[in-house]
C-alpha cells in the first residue's frame, strides 16, 4: 500500500521533472500536464518552492532553483503549449537541439516541434534540409503565419502559430498546382 508520501513524492517529482526540462512554464502550463489535479498542481509547486527546490520568475514561469536569471526561452514555452495539445495521446516527450524545440511520441510516430522566430526561417531550413529524411513528422511552430510559405525543407506536417494565452491555430501549407 502506497502512503502519502509516496503518492505525492511522485508527483512532486514529476512536476519537478518538468520544470527542469521545460524551464519557464507558467503554472496553467505545468497543470495541464496533470489533467484534474490543477488543485494539487498548485499545493506541489508552492511546496517545491518552500523547499528551495524550484522558483518563479518575475514573468510568471517556474524555473529549477538558480535557473530563473538565464531568462525564458520563449520557443520552448510556446511550443509546449503544441505538446499541450496532444499530451493526452503522448507516449514520451523530451526536450531537442536546435532548431527542434521538443520532441514527443504519439501513436508509435516521432514528432517534432520546430520554433521558427521571425527573420530565421533560412536559417532553419537550412538546418533541416540536411537532415535524414522519413524520420519523423514535423509540426512547424511560426510567430506568424505570414511566414509558412517561407518555409521548405523534409517531413513538414503542419504549421501552427500560439497566442499568448496558448491558443494554437494550425495550418496546412497549400499543394503546389
Amino acid at each position: 500500500m502506497k502512503t502519502r508520501a509516496d503518492i505525492y513524492g511522485q508527483e512532486a517529482a514529476d512536476l519537478l521533472r518538468e520544470v527542469s526540462m521545460y524551464p519557464g512554464l507558467s503554472e496553467g502550463q505545468l497543470a495541464r500536464f496533470h489533467p484534474g489535479r490543477e488543485e494539487k498542481v498548485r499545493n506541489l509547486l508552492a511546496h517545491l518552492q518552500r523547499q528551495g527546490r524550484i522558483a518563479p520568475a518575475e514573468t510568471g514561469g517556474y524555473f529549477p532553483q538558480g535557473e530563473h536569471m538565464r531568462g525564458t526561452d520563449t520557443g520552448l514555452v510556446r511550443s509546449v503549449w503544441v505538446l499541450l495539445d496532444f499530451i493526452d495521446r503522448v507516449e514520451y516527450h523530451s526536450p531537442g537541439d536546435f532548431p527542434v524545440k521538443l520532441v514527443f511520441f504519439s501513436a508509435g510516430r516521432m514528432y517534432e516541434v520546430v520554433y521558427v522566430s521571425e527573420g530565421q526561417e533560412a536559417l532553419v531550413a537550412q538546418a533541416l534540409k540536411q537532415c535524414r529524411q522519413g524520420e519523423s513528422r514535423r509540426i512547424v511552430l511560426v510567430e506568424d503565419a505570414g511566414q509558412i510559405p517561407l518555409l521548405h525543407f523534409p517531413d513538414i506536417s503542419g504549421f501552427c502559430t500560439v497566442e499568448s494565452d496558448g491558443k494554437v491555430s494550425y495550418y496546412r501549407q497549400a499543394e503546389p498546382d
